[in-house]
């Protein structure tokens, strides 16, 4: 049995000293390989100080004055809340008792939480690594069994008044060294949050017999545990390849083995967990009116801990623009960039009751009295910052709206993460609240009027007849544009963050040009390869004789496979970019098949691999790191952090694909190189610029892209690339596991189609992303007959469909997971249930090359054509009306109703609409509205 971390795993802390840090959670790609590092054995445990809290405020004994006196005119607390990272230790300590009678394994864990250890064992002669549940008298008291295979018992708290010890809760598990038990495993639940915490992505697993066969993977002593010598190293290796003795059998050879090589030693082992843990504090603003100078005087406290700073200016009117305030400034204030102040907050000297572990800071602000507004924003750390709602605070300096001295603490809904900004989303009481800050339902509503007004403008202008398609198309990016910018402020718990972003969000600029990648949104997509096309040679020129074919089916799109000089044949190891003489033809031949398609209307996608690229030599330390042809970059170009290539770039932003060198996207010379390349493939003749004579006949005419393990590499660097090639389509493959809990898939599985999410955001919506989420719910669904899993708890689809479906490619079955490999071989059997889904939902449906020229060929043509004359794009509208064990249905745009699984179901037939069955076939069945 084996688990599938989720995310509490996925953030990769080096623990610099033996003891708790709290840290801002980084938003680092590369960290979802998180792995359980062992530490030095022995050592101890700090004692654990949780995160503060919200806290009461109070001044310094010098400013106690502004806080108290009656001239406050305006006072509020503001509520901070983010997620920040725990620091701590799974301990695990074998001992002897006395005599060697009994034995007894502790794990312990020094973080607070609900911790429960969910464990098993296995037998002597036990082969795999299914679990058992212990017998009666192993299990400590608590203990509850799991169905057949596991028992949970809770840690228990150790007292406070015995601070020598070293956790803060453990469990210990008494046995006798005779038993027939080889290894107790394990892995760690927190119950506060459902966190499983594995060792190294597997189950811990402590062996008490000598004959188990080891790996990096096993807890145990490090003496003491190793090759048993002579004969007995001799009998495990038979044991290991499940080969006895003639004669003799297993269970007799087994029982020999319990008599003669036990040998328990005891140890002691450290392993670094990572916790995520809610945070609040708070920041308390006051504003009165000095009576002798009739300036304002501004007190500004918080209870963050650390070198907090301001970003402050003023503002005169009601557009809020910054502004550097005249002199006097407080201490510690340095000007930022002519734009604004940077104050460091001074440590808060009066230590009050509930700031035993820290003072707080404070800072006081003198300001004229023609000032309308004070503007801030808090940061904490590099990575933290605080703003209201995505704006910067405001704070009115004017006391004419008569606000009463009061405080209204306000809730915060979001979480700031590192890199991140805490949204603060605020409520202020008192009639002149609307007058000085921006209201949670004023700004959504802003929202949505700019979008509403946008499509009355394609409305009115269609009904006149005046607007051209290009001005048509140009509005619909900009309802795009502003369906992003209302994602990432919704979704996300905050938007991405720079100091030029704060100090520059009210200058007014010109909306940039948007490349969206996404097509028309009618597109449907055809994959022209399998992982066995390569073998021919020809693959181009006989994909060339079924295009028209592919073209009357109803495909708009095709995605041909890699088509640079290769490593491996089919194309995923590129090493020359701009040599297109691949396994599947020359370059002449691809440029006559991209034609092809070009005629029959049908649009083209390269597949273009730049994460990684291999090298033509190797350098002095024989390394392979050496690049040649027309990009003949050094190691300058890969990434520091990989540690096969000695790379001299910085240190990777996303996750390392270990087979090749990993291209460092921050250097601004391989951005510029990889952009001319690409604009390079994408260029026809006519296109190509004066001054590029020596690219003629080498242009192919690509309209997109599918860009392949976007996983290694920043989602802002596609942004670059997109909007240097503007593609008609582009779609990102961000392959990622879902969450499993002991080998069953989550019904929850927003975790995972988030990060699809954040990747999408990260390239500002320029491109798509393969619906890896929907591909691996079908999977259960189906093969389980568990069509409840295709609904969440919103009534929506459960992938990234149902949260973006503008940018989302769904998919059943393509080269890696189908093919000759099979890598996730969607259900047999069960593959026009899929795509009775994909074709009739919204999205971007692509259709796998073998299904297409299988005896699939006609059902999915006749599925095509319902969604072409049904008029279902990638924003259709859909309603599920039943999600149950057997069943799935759901209705979309009104025009078309679906169901899929053995169950039963019809559409209402006693409103307005008619339903006909159109289509029919295994399990699945489709209506169209008369």
């Amino acid at each position: 049995m084996s688990t599938v971390g989720i995310k509490y795993l996925f953030h990769n802390h080096r623990i610099e000293k033996p003891r708790f840090r709290v840290k801002s959670v980084a938003k680092n790609p590369s960290s979802l390989n998180y792995s359980l590092k062992p530490l030095r054995s022995g050592g101890s445990f700090c004692n654990f100080k949780s995160p503060h809290g919200v806290r009461p405020l109070r001044a310094a004994s010098s400013n106690t004055e502004l806080l108290e006196t009656k001239d406050v005119f305006f006072k509020e607390t503001f509520i901070l809340k983010r997620i920040e990272a725990v620091e701590g230790k799974i301990s695990i300590r074998l001992d002897s008792g006395k005599n060697g009678e009994k034995w007894q394994l502790t794990v312990g864990c020094n973080i607070p939480g609900s911790w429960v250890l969910h464990w098993g064992v296995s037998y002597i002669g036990d082969v795999g690594s299914e679990w058992d549940q212990p017998p009666l008298e192993l299990r400590p008291p608590g203990s509850i069994p799991i169905k057949d295979y596991a028992i949970e018992t809770p840690l228990k708290k150790l007292s406070s008044s015995a601070p020598e010890r070293d956790t803060l809760y453990e469990v210990a598990i008494d046995f006798s060294p005779n038993c027939e038990i080889a290894a107790i495993r394990f892995v760690l639940k927190d119950e506060d949050n459902g966190a499983w915490y594995q060792h190294r992505g597997r189950d811990f697993e402590v062996p008490l017999m000598d004959y188990l066969c080891k790996d990096n993977y096993t807890v145990e002593a490090k003496k003491g545990f190793g090759t048993w010598p002579g004969p007995l190293g001799k009998l495990s290796n038979m044991l290991l390849k499940a080969e006895g003795p003639k004669g003799q059998d297993s269970s007799s050879l087994s029982g020999d083995l319990n008599q003669q090589i036990r040998c328990i030693s005891g140890f002691y082992e450290e392993h670094s967990i990572v916790k995520q843990v809610p945070v609040e504090n708070s920041v308390n603003v006051s504003v009165k009116k000095c009576p002798e100078t009739a300036r304002n005087l501004l007190y500004l406290e918080t209870d963050l801990i650390g070198d907090v700073v301001v970003h402050w200016g003023v503002c005169r009117d009601d557009n809020k623009t910054w502004e550097i305030p005249a002199s006097p400034h407080p201490p510690e204030t340095k000007q930022f960039k002519n734009k604004a102040l940077q104050t460091l907050l001074q440590e808060t000297e009066e230590i009050s009751e509930t700031k035993a572990d820290g003072h707080g800071s404070w800072g006081s602000f003198t300001l004229d009295e023609e000032v309308e507004g004070f503007l801030f924003v808090l940061k904490l750390n590099e990575n933290t910052w605080f703003r209201c709602m995505g704006n910067d605070f405001y704070i009115p300096l004017s006391d004419s709206g008569s606000l009463p001295a009061q405080s209204s603490h306000s809730q915060s809904e979001g979480w700031g993460k590192s890199e991140r900004v805490a949204s603060v989303p605020i409520q202020i009481s008192g009639e002149a609240a609307g007058a000085y800050v921006v209201s949670h339902t004023a700004y959504t509503d802003g929202i949505i009027n700019e979008i509403r007004n946008l499509v009355s403008d394609i409305s009115s202008e269609k009904r006149q007849k005046t607007k051209t398609k290009e001005a048509q198309e140009s509005i619909l990016q900009e309802i795009e544009k502003l369906a992003a910018e209302a994602y990432s402020i919704f979704r996300s718990s905050a938007p991405t963050f720079s100091e030029d972003a704060i100090l520059e969000a009210e200058a007014l600029q010109p909306p940039a040009k948007l490349s969206s990648g996404t097509g028309s949104g009618y597109e449907i997509l055809c994959q022209g390869f399998n992982w066995e096309s390569n073998k021919s040679g020809t693959w181009y020129m006989e994909l060339n004789e079924k295009v028209a074919e592919l073209s009357s089916l109803g495909f708009t799109v095709v995605w041909l496979p890699p088509p640079t000089e290769s490593v491996s044949p089919e194309g995923y190891m590129p090493r020359d970019l701009y040599c297109l003489n691949s396994r599947y033809g020359n370059s002449d031949e691809l440029k006559a098949l991209v034609k092809s398609f070009h005629k029959v209307g049908m649009k083209v996608l390269g597949d273009v691999v730049l994460n990684h690229r291999c090298a033509h030599y190797q350098n002095q330390n024989g390394i392979w790191n050496i690049f040649g042809g027309r990009l003949n970059w050094d190691d300058r170009a890969i990434v520091a952090d990989d540690p096969h290539f000695q790379g001299r770039g910085n240190k990777s932003n996303g996750d390392n694909f270990h087979a090749a060198p990993n291209i460092d996207h921050s250097q601004d010379f391989v951005r510029k190189d990889i952009k001319e390349w690409l604009c390079w493939l994408s260029l026809a003749v006519e296109e190509l610029p004066t001054d590029s004579s020596y690219l003629i006949g080498k242009e192919i005419g690509y309209d997109g892209w599918r860009l392949d393990f976007v996983r290694g590499f920043w989602g802002g660097y596609v942004k670059d690339y997109m909007d240097a090639t503007e593609p008609y389509f582009a779609v990102g493959e961000y392959w990622d596991s879902l969450s499993y809990t002991y080998g069953e898939m989550d019904h929850n599985q927003d975790a995972h189609r988030q990060r699809i999410i954040d990747w999408i955001n990260a390239t500002n919506g320029t491109a798509c992303a393969f619906d890896v989420t929907t591909k691996g719910i079908l999977h259960s669904a189906l093969e389980r007959c568990e069509y409840w899993r295709l609904s969440d708890e919103k009534r929506k689809p459960p992938g990234v469909v149902g949260w973006w479906a503008s940018r989302a490619v769904t998919f059943i079955e393509n080269h890696d997971t189908g093919s000759t490999q099979g890598h996730w071989r969607f259900p047999g059997g069960k593959e026009m249930q899929g795509y009775a889904y994909i074709l009739t939902h919204p999205g971007t449906p692509a259709v796998f090359y073998d299904h297409i020229f299988s005896h699939y060929r006609s059902e999915i043509a006749s599925l095509i054509s319902l969604r072409n004359r049904n008029k279902i794009h990638c924003r259709s509208v859909i309603k599920i009306t039943k999600a149950e064990r057997d069943v799935y249905a759901a209705i979309i745009d009104e025009k078309v109703a679906m169901k899929i699984g053995p169950g039963y179901y019809e559409p209402p037939q006693n409103g307005p609409q008619k339903w006909n069955l159109s289509l029919e076939g295994k399990d699945y069945k489709i209506w169209e509205t008369s």
